[in-house]
């Protein structure tokens, strides 16, 4: 048995939350990666998973024993770094995911530098709006608008999302121009809904005109839960929207949209760049952090001054 690999493949499966999940992201068979955890039990004496016929859990030793397990690979993988070309050029598989719209409009637009900077990193970029389980599902990271929810992860606050209210010209000339948020109350006035993730929920939209505050929730008639539909429903002229400032502006040159109340500010949404905790931040990881990170603060720079706190959702 090589206890190296035993180990890898037993942190594995404890990510993945499944022997052939393990197998799957270690290009093994399922009996060989059953076989080295078994053989690393005999070893150590001691029972370090519960199998289910779903999914394993660790034992109370497997627990103790996977956390020294990850600072150990970890250490191994920085000593090989710093001795080999890796340090100056980061390779390996990442798996990340982002917002649908972030993706279309910022990052694979700009991967082509990512890609010449980093020419031995493969990169395997989820696109979505859902959450994640970055461990069950072997992520390296995640980033998300808004606050991240599970207080486990490592987030870093990598940008402000400027926000701004858009109508597509066909729906003003149907609804009428409202002249203050609180029109879109109405029930001739729609807004396109965005159901977040974390709930299915759509949420009241906080604006801010000197000492005046209001929250606006709508009502809407469409509702999804993913970026680009929902931009695509307000220029077909369904609703009202509240959209980023990098996702509006071509739109906005265009004449396919065009901005409302623009004397009334938004609190901006926090975009969060977020892993596990027990991830170790590879060379690969960091740089893609720290690139995303750059591309970012020329789009979105943190910065932004959120409204004071208010009560509701």
């Amino acid at each position: 048995m090589d206890r190296f690999d035993a180990m890898q493949a037993f942190a594995r499966v404890v990510e993945a939350g499944s022997f052939t999940k393990a197998a799957d992201t270690l290009h093994m068979g399922k009996t060989s990666v059953t076989q080295l955890v078994q053989q690393l039990e005999a070893r150590l004496r001691v029972k370090l998973l519960n199998r289910t016929t779903r999914r394993v859990h660790l034992t109370a030793d497997g627990a103790a024993y996977y956390e020294r397990v990850v600072r150990l690979l970890a250490d191994v993988d920085d000593a090989e770094t710093s001795l080999s070309s890796a340090a100056i050029a980061p390779r390996g598989r990442l798996r990340v995911d982002v917002p649908s719209p972030l993706a279309r409009t910022l990052l694979v637009p700009a991967l082509p530098d990512f890609h010449a900077r980093y020419p031995e990193i493969q990169l395997d970029m989820g696109v979505s709006d859902r959450v994640v389980d970055l461990i069950g599902e072997n992520v390296d990271c995640v980033l998300r608008g808004g606050r991240i929810a599970n207080p486990s992860l490592v987030a870093r606050h990598v940008a402000d999302l400027q926000l701004g209210v858009y109508a597509a010209p066909g729906y003003l000339a149907l609804a009428g121009r409202p002249d203050h948020p609180r029109m879109l109350e109405d029930t001739h006035h729609r807004i396109v809904g965005f159901l977040w993730a974390r709930g299915g929920k759509t949420f009241p939209y906080a604006m801010q005109r000197g000492d005046e505050q209001v929250r606006v929730q709508g009502r809407h008639a469409f509702a999804v839960d993913d970026g680009n539909a929902y931009l695509a429903a307000g220029l077909a002229g369904l609703g009202v929207l509240w959209l980023p400032e990098y996702m509006a502006k071509p739109h906005r040159a265009s004449g396919e949209l065009v901005p409302l109340f623009e004397d009334w500010r938004l609190e901006p949404m926090p975009l969060y760049l977020a892993y596990a905790p027990n991830r170790h931040v590879s060379a690969k990881l960091r740089a893609f952090i720290d690139w995303t990170v750059a591309l970012l603060a020329v789009h979105a720079p943190v910065g932004g001054r959120p409204l004071p706190r208010q009560p509701g959702p």
